[in-house]
């Protein structure tokens, strides 16, 4: 989904001449309702199953993608050019910080710390924890909790296509892209611990710097660093660090 965002946020600039701010809103919208078509028709069938036969399934349906659209548009890449207003570098002093690069930064902390707040602390929230332990009772009380499922599942959906926007004009966005992200955002919510939004936030930063910083010291390592320490935290620690331990 990380990778339809950007793909989308493409085929709006080549083919009907949308900017970058365009893209920014109506790709989470158009990869949101694929999500709600994905969640309605597939998902749903498995949510009284093991959480294995979901996992399988989006794995799948990844793959599926992922060739349909390698197909099409192939794999070495399709550029998507910085919006002009976020042209340029800002002088830090220490560093020379690219302008789009720190609207990234404040894009993403910003939705982020939004979605934990919507999450951990209004009653939309509540209902939603709630009814992730106990459905039933959720829908005796009279919410649509089916409903309020397939409008989460299109709202995380939603937001990696959003991270996919942000990535376009960084990376070549290619059918491929998602792939490498996999594994890392496995082992964020690993070390963060399930189920814990605001650790998967901090955790996701934190080795976003520290994967940085490797690449800047010790380049040879930076392609492991977080896998090493997802090994050290689940052998001290393997709920996560702010996940709960059972």
């Amino acid at each position: 989904m990380f990778m339809l965002g950007a793909i989308v946020t493409w085929m709006g600039g080549k083919y009907f001449g949308l900017n970058y701010w365009v893209m920014l809103l109506l790709a989470p919208l158009v990869v949101g309702a694929i999500g709600v078509v994905i969640e309605r028709l597939l998902l749903r069938h498995l949510y009284q199953l093991d959480h294995l036969y979901g996992l399988l399934l989006t794995f799948g349906l990844t793959l599926f993608i992922e060739g349909v659209l390698r197909s099409i548009y192939g794999s070495s890449g399709l550029p998507f050019s910085t919006p002009e207003l976020l042209t340029g570098a800002t002088d830090l002093g220490f560093m020379m910080l690219p302008n789009y690069r720190a609207w990234v930064v404040f894009a993403s902390l910003s939705v982020c710390f939004a979605t934990w707040y919507v999450i951990e602390k209004t009653k939309l929230g509540s209902y939603l924890r709630a009814g992730t332990e106990n459905p039933k009772l959720v829908q005796a009380f009279g919410i649509n909790f089916p409903l309020m499922m397939t409008l989460t599942y299109a709202f995380g959906v939603g937001l990696a296509a959003f991270s996919g926007v942000l990535a376009a004009p960084i990376i070549q966005i290619s059918p491929l892209m998602g792939s490498n992200l996999i594994i890392v955002v496995f082992a964020v919510v690993v070390i963060g611990g399930m189920g814990s939004i605001l650790g998967s936030i901090l955790t996701g930063l934190g080795l976003g710097l520290i994967e940085g910083l490797t690449k800047v010291f010790y380049p040879e390592a930076s392609n492991t660093v977080v896998f090493a320490i997802m090994a050290i935290v689940l052998l001290f620690r393997p709920a996560g660090l702010f996940g709960r331990e059972k």
